[in-house]
């Protein structure tokens, strides 16, 4: 059996994305797409696990990994998204779902062996309690609180606090939030403060995205560093990506500072295109060169 550092686990989606000029863009998205180039690029042994219907097949071919490399987890439906965006940075938005793909379950997991198993959900539902206790008990696990507290409410999207939030955060090793999710799960609106908190609660290295900086608590010490985009055409993506090269350095052996770095550099570059992360580490450390020394 081929020994993964990472696999990837969650829902691809069919994005409908709508600027603040009103120009329309379907794309394929999901946390699991974006994440996944850029913990490749990072260096990482990457097997994505996407959960989208048979009939969008093609959606794996924008996987770009080898086929013992990814699967596919079939679901009756396709998770279908709508992102309509209030201003130029992207940062106001209104996000709807027409669809939501299957929970995953424990008996579809792929036969692989892997070091640690991000969840990069979407929805709450993606990923059914059973399944945490599952990947616990394998390996060490990841996850994106986005997955455990954004509700689809009849096509509405809704954030509710994480009902299990004291039961599974000590299951994770790494645990990445955004500003205004680490305020639902906390009650914080202090960022540093807010990770300081789940990691009170159990998670042991917590990173919180920001439009301004990236901050990692490992459990003793928080590090920041900045976001230098020099434009925001690719804002889509964000989180996803800096957290996937952030897990990619980490479970490669580099340090939180070494993988904060790589990752705020990574996702700053990546931003100033639309879609995934199409680099490589070279550029990144030419991005880090030019822009953070």
């Amino acid at each position: 059996m081929r020994q993964f550092d990472l696999m990837i686990l969650g829902p691809a989606t069919r994005d409908v994305n709508i600027d603040f000029t009103g120009a329309e863009d379907r794309s394929v998205g999901g946390a699991v797409t974006f994440c996944t180039p850029a913990a490749v690029a990072a260096g990482a042994a990457v097997f994505a696990a996407v959960k989208v219907a048979p009939e969008d097949a093609e959606i794996m071919d924008h996987f770009d990994l080898p086929a013992e490399s990814k699967a596919l987890l079939p679901s009756a439906k396709t998770t279908l998204m709508r992102n309509e965006y209030f201003t130029a940075d992207r940062e106001r938005r209104n996000s709807g779902c027409a669809a939501q793909s299957d929970p995953i379950t424990v008996d579809e997991l792929p036969d692989v062996s892997f070091d640690v198993c991000h969840l990069a959900g979407l929805l709450y539902g993606d990923f059914p309690g059973e399944l945490l206790e599952a990947l616990h008990a394998r390996a060490r696990l990841s996850a994106d609180a986005q997955g455990f507290l954004r509700h689809n409410e009849g096509g509405t999207m809704r954030f509710h606090d994480w009902a299990d939030k004291r039961k599974f955060l000590p299951y994770m090793d790494f645990f990445k939030t955004d500003a205004a999710e680490a305020e639902i799960l906390t009650g914080l609106s202090d960022r540093e403060a807010a990770a300081r908190k789940l990691c009170e609660w159990g998670a042991r290295e917590v990173m919180v995205s920001h439009n301004t900086e990236m901050l990692v608590f490992d459990g003793e010490k928080a590090l920041t560093c900045p976001v230098k985009a020099r434009n925001l055409s690719g804002r889509t993506g964000r989180g996803d990506t800096t957290f996937g090269s952030y897990l990619g350095m980490r479970v490669t052996g580099h340090s939180v500072e070494e993988s904060l770095l790589y990752a705020t550099a990574c996702v700053s570059l990546k931003m100033e295109t639309p879609g995934v992360f199409k680099g490589t580490h070279a550029d990144v450390e030419e991005y880090i060169r030019k822009f953070y020394t």
